[in-house]
């Protein structure tokens, strides 16, 4: 399962059997991304994709050196899971 970005439609998504999960975001300014929102379709539920999504966002802001607005309660959630992403939090 391969996680793609979309820096035009500001989107990190995968695309299994039709379906389609994402993570959305806005970019601020030059510094911080808002992570908005993330879905994930009931058929593709329960496999930690979510999880995935999150992770590979998170991933990209720390190699561009963006902060993360956490506005999505799932990724706010994540962060705080997984204290490694603390200093991207703004």
């Amino acid at each position: 399962m391969s996680i793609e970005h979309n820096e035009e439609k500001q989107l990190f998504f995968s695309e299994i059997d039709g379906e389609t999960a994402y993570l959305s975001y806005q970019k601020i300014d030059d510094e911080t991304l808002d992570y908005v929102s993330t879905y994930v379709p009931d058929e593709l539920r329960g496999h930690g994709l979510a999880g995935r999504l999150a992770r590979t966002a998170l991933d990209y802001a720390d190699a561009h050196n963006y902060g993360v607005r956490p506005s999505c309660s799932f990724v706010a959630k994540f962060m705080d899971k997984h204290p490694e992403y603390a200093a991207l939090r703004r």
